[in-house]
């Protein structure tokens, strides 16, 4: 029998406004940079991705080099999209990029219009759509002109490809000067997707006054810190983890007596407030007005649910940020 999503997937999350624009976006979105990949058990992917739309979880964040290997988690979702997801096409936000290394030579990488061009149709035919709703330049260009990035990122919307775009960790000003040429062009800039965490706070020295002032929403990534920002690593690195593999973003050395102890100095006023510290992490990361979204990654349907859970409690005292700065600022 096939998929049909929950009639009550929309009773529980209350949808933000991205920016100035008419897009909502749920409080907490689900990204795809790990776990999709080749290697990962699709049945896993498929319930994850059912049960997060189940859950009222409407956006599905993805680039062209997420897998491993590149390309294979947009085939992941492709094929998942086509089995149980197409009949529910127009209330998916499905977004994409482009800007880091995808394939060999001098225009498989950073911003030309070749380069990000050529990579959308590409994330296009791994993901079976005519269109993505949202494509980023993934990363600034420190050679290529940023003219021709956003004219490329114009074009795309005028064919038809993409409906909206955006930028990811673009700094105040880069962000300013990508939001004026866009502007000018015709296309204003949707959304904007940095990291942001409770360990790694620079977004907060310019970049959201920048956003606010430009009208455009934020999705931050890593919100908790590559999983730093959970109890999985209190006691012990475990072997499935992040941390545990080799290939990750996460380097095992980092994880020290110090920050251990951090995290469960955190972890103690997560228990406080009745929240787990993951919970208690893209809470904080919420309580910002300007962020419109928290990009979360997910190995099991448990984890989706438990940081969803996150929304029941959004609000802290100034003692309990006064403490978590405190605490995080070591």
């Amino acid at each position: 029998m096939g998929y049909a999503a929950k009639d009550t997937r929309y009773n529980d999350i209350s949808y933000k406004r991205c920016g100035k624009s008419g897009v909502k976006l749920p409080p907490v979105s689900l990204g795809l940079w790990h776990n999709f990949g080749a290697a990962d058990d699709i049945e896993n992917c498929r319930r994850m991705l059912l049960s997060s739309f189940d859950m009222g979880i409407t956006h599905f964040d993805l680039a062209n080099n997420y897998g491993p290997p590149y390309g294979s988690a947009e085939e992941t979702f492709g094929k998942i999209f086509e089995s149980d997801l197409k009949p529910y096409r127009d209330e998916l936000i499905i977004s994409s990029k482009a800007g880091w290394d995808m394939w060999p030579g001098p225009y498989g990488d950073w911003g030309s219009r070749k380069y990000v061009t050529a990579s959308l149709d590409q994330s296009l035919k791994r993901l079976g759509l005519e269109y993505v709703d949202i494509f980023y330049h993934h990363r600034p260009d420190p050679e290529t002109p940023m003219e021709e990035t956003m004219a490329a990122l114009d074009q795309m919307v005028r064919s038809g490809k993409t409906l909206y775009v955006g930028i990811s960790q673009y700094s105040a000003e880069q962000t300013k000067k990508a939001s004026a040429i866009l502007r000018e062009l015709g296309t204003p800039c949707l959304i904007h997707q940095p990291n942001y965490n409770i360990f790694d706070r620079w977004i907060e020295d310019g970049l959201l006054e920048a956003l606010d002032l430009e009208g455009i929403g934020c999705i931050v990534f890593s919100p908790l810190a590559q999983g730093l920002l959970t109890n999985k690593y209190i006691d012990s690195i475990p072997s499935n983890s992040r941390a545990g593999k080799t290939g990750t973003y996460l380097d095992a050395a980092k994880i020290t007596e110090e920050l251990r102890d951090q995290i469960k100095k955190l972890d103690t006023i997560a228990k406080e407030r009745n929240q787990t510290l993951a919970q208690m992490a893209i809470a904080w990361v919420l309580r910002k007005k300007t962020v419109t979204s928290a990009l979360i990654g997910a190995s099991s349907i448990n984890q989706i649910e438990d940081c969803l859970k996150s929304l029941n409690n959004l609000s802290f005292s100034d003692e309990e940020l006064k403490k978590i700065d405190e605490i995080s600022f070591k």
